[in-house]
């Protein structure tokens, strides 16, 4: 008989994607926010790193809303990993947009529309309600099944108690289908929100310790509530500006933020939404959260977006912006003058500028071992240490890029880690921006509408292709 072969079968429930700053962590800070060497991801730029903890600490405690900062430096010298790790510093709770510059030239909407709604997503509205649940033991379930099909569907009754009452009620199919999803049965404490239906199963009743039938090795035991069956709890929802917006703009409703095709929003619901939170704040079950907004590639926007920015800064709602550039002195665009950065002078005057400086070769090391550890990727001392030179000589993003390369190149040869010739193979394969320029130089007789340029040109250059000062 022949042997029969089963398939690999691999599991796609979960899949990671590894970016360019998937390593990031935070900023790497200790208690007092001084930066340590190396942690959380981030290496080097211990300056950049301490100031960037000072703003993290003044967003914290609320006494920086209305203000902006620029991150520049150098490309390939972590502006954008700084900014990740202020974000990952934050959580969840505060609000964090990113976007880049180029995003909002858009045929779709207005360059200030799409710098407005940027601004209402990194302002934060946490809302506090009360609302009726049902925290008790489940004593019993019943559910009456119809014997025929159709559209006849299932009804039952639950008895909950505390340690002071008992009683019964009514379920309709849409708790019933909670019950079987969260898999509840007598013996279990549970708490559920009338309103949306939700069920939370806090564990099983410490009477039933000596169920071992339905005990498994990860149940947790806790006591059987006391009080009422039912109470009133608080509950807090995160929304942001822009998302009671987006609800009271569209005739779906909050069904309209799964759409994802938002569009213009008048000022009038704008307006309405700004005068609703602000009762909500006046009666104490609202609090704004101000977030940050963060705009890399700040220099691709024009003169109306800066005119834009400078009055959005003014605003009493508005969150931390936070820009980066890695522009040194160039045109402003939409018009012919030259500033810093490429930003207008009146705007620069409002910005806290933070600096980063190129990476060391040690920084280069450290972060070619971090990445190494991202990507799962074996690799020797001997390897990472070419890496670090190759990154020297050309940039920090072109060896970060030759590491899956080069680990799939071992694994061709049936290898499991990656040495120093895997290394080589996939430098000759794929050139750097050096080499590249001075390949078309060399046969640039045979490509159309090239602009002659000799060598010594090329050569002046740096690994961005900008002219050598």
């Amino acid at each position: 008989m022949a042997e029969l072969k089963l398939s690999e079968t691999r599991d796609l429930t979960r899949v990671e994607r590894i970016g360019a700053h998937s390593h990031i962590r935070g900023l790497g800070l200790d208690s007092v926010l001084e930066p340590l060497v190396e942690s959380e991801g981030m290496v080097g730029q211990v300056k950049s790193r301490k100031a960037a903890g000072l703003i993290l600490q003044m967003i914290r405690e609320g006494k920086i809303a209305g203000r902006a900062i620029l991150i520049a430096g150098q490309p390939g010298t972590g502006k954008t990993a700084i900014a990740m790790g202020i974000a990952k510093s934050l959580g969840l709770e505060t609000p964090f947009t990113m976007i880049v510059g180029s995003e909002i030239f858009s045929l779709e909407m207005s360059k200030t529309e799409a710098l407005t709604q940027a601004f209402r997503k990194a302002i934060g509205v946490r809302i506090k309600e009360e609302t009726e649940v049902l925290e008790g033991e489940v004593v019993s379930i019943s559910i009456d099944r119809p014997a025929s099909g159709g559209a006849v569907k299932k009804t039952g009754k639950i008895i909950m108690k505390t340690t002071d009452m008992e009683s019964h009620y009514d379920l309709g199919w849409k708790l019933i289908e909670a019950l079987d999803k969260e898999k509840v049965q007598s013996g279990d404490v549970i708490v559920l929100d009338r309103p949306s239906g939700k069920i939370t199963k806090l564990g099983r009743s410490s009477s039933r310790s000596r169920d071992f039938d339905v005990m498994g090795s990860k149940t947790k035991f806790v006591q059987c509530p006391e009080g009422e069956l039912q109470k009133m709890k608080e509950v807090v929802h995160t929304v942001t500006l822009h998302e009671i917006d987006v609800i009271n703009s569209r005739t779906q409703g909050f069904l309209a933020l799964f759409t994802g095709d938002t569009g213009e929003i008048r000022s009038e619901t704008r307006e309405h939404t700004d005068t609703k939170v602000a009762e909500w704040r006046e009666e104490g079950t609202a609090e704004i959260v101000p977030g940050v907004l963060f705009i890399d590639e700040v220099h691709m926007l024009d003169i109306e977006c800066f005119s834009f920015l400078n009055r959005a800064l003014e605003n009493s709602m508005s969150p931390i912006l936070v820009v980066a550039t890695n522009r040194g002195m160039t045109k402003i665009r939409g018009t012919n003058q030259i500033s810093a950065h490429g930003i207008p002078i009146d705007l620069l005057d409002r910005l806290l500028i933070i600096t980063t400086q190129p990476y060391t070769d040690d920084d280069f090391r450290k972060i070619i071992e971090l990445r190494c550890q991202e990507e799962d990727v074996e690799m020797k001392d001997e390897a990472k240490h070419l890496l670090s030179l190759i990154g020297c000589d050309t940039s920090l993003r072109y060896v970060i890029h030759l590491i899956n390369p080069a680990a799939l190149a071992c694994l061709k040869r049936k290898g499991k880690v990656v040495e120093i010739d895997d290394i080589e193979r996939v430098y000759r394969l794929f050139l750097d921006t050096k080499r590249s320029m001075q390949y078309l130089v060399e046969h640039q007789s045979q490509y159309m509408f090239s602009v002659p340029i000799n060598k010594e040109e090329a050569t002046a250059r740096d690994a961005y292709g900008f002219m050598a000062i």
